[in-house]
């Protein structure tokens, strides 16, 4: 792990197209923007790993649920 020591306003680049900006240090809190492409998904640690057990329940669901989740949703729809 590379561990480097920046200030307010300093900021790190990561490859050619992702650079990360100190914006404030208050305390034990740090505030930081992040300058990516659209294409790279940037997320708060905690809500990556809520996306990563969402993703693996998904992905183990049965056809059984599959049906009644769609059979649900057809209930649900309103007719034109």
């Amino acid at each position: 792990m590379l561990v480097l020591t920046r200030k307010s306003g300093e900021s790190i680049t990561i490859g050619d197209d992702i650079r990360i900006f100190i914006q404030e240090v208050r305390g034990n809190q740090v505030k930081i923007g992040i300058q990516a492409p659209p294409n790279v998904a940037v997320h708060r640690e905690e809500i990556y790993i809520r996306i990563q057990d969402e993703n693996r329940q998904a992905s183990a669901a049965t056809p059984d649920l599959m049906n009644a989740a769609l059979e649900k949703f057809k209930t649900q729809r309103k007719p034109e």
